[in-house]
């Protein structure tokens, strides 16, 4: 019985004295405050860099909504440059432009044509049931301009979180002109 009593008196000294524990709890704390603040980090850096991919893509879409000329390869090249210099990122872009056409007596959508730079094939008429139900409500003969991109992220600090993929799927009908045409110079 004396044992016990003796064991209980040194784990309540033991739990009532103080010295030395902000250290320790410093000691704990610490590393989780940092883990937190570089996780916040990137957590914000990830959605930064998909907003900025998704205003370079709109933006994309509306400077080519608004042209009346002809679209030429170098054209493509200009606005694939533009879009590089727009998102700010070491990651390659890839960029699909393509004009959609909707035939209301067919009841399908049509390619027009389409231009990709970066890593992307152009999309073929066989590949539009595929993303038929992403493109908006279109009166017949009706055109859009499909801007796509794919942009990759990965954090600057290691959190843990994976590395991300940014796809952005952008349509803008023509202004000023009823259609955007392109001509390869060929």
């Amino acid at each position: 019985m004396r044992l016990f009593s003796a064991c209980r008196r040194f784990l309540g000294r033991f739990r009532d004295d103080t010295r030395g524990s902000m250290t320790v709890e410093f000691v704990l704390i610490v590393p989780i405050l940092f883990w937190a603040y570089a996780a916040s980090y990137a957590f914000f850096d990830g959605y930064r860099q998909s907003s900025i991919n998704l205003k370079a893509a709109y933006t994309i879409g509306d400077l080519l909504s608004r042209e009346r000329q002809i679209i030429t390869p170098a054209y493509i090249d200009s606005m694939y440059a533009l879009a590089q210099h727009l998102t700010r990122t070491d990651s390659p872009l890839d960029m699909r432009i393509t004009v959609i056409r909707w035939d209301e007596e067919d009841d399908m959508f049509y390619f027009d044509w389409s231009q990709t730079r970066g890593s992307v094939l152009p999309l073929t008429q066989a590949d539009l049931p595929d993303i038929a139900h992403r493109l908006p409500v279109m009166p017949d003969e009706e055109r859009v301009i499909l801007v796509e991109t794919w942009n990759t992220w990965k954090s600057v600090v290691s959190t843990g979180m994976p590395e991300r993929s940014f796809d952005n799927f952008i349509f803008t009908r023509p202004r000023f002109a009823p259609q955007l045409k392109f001509e390869d110079g060929t």
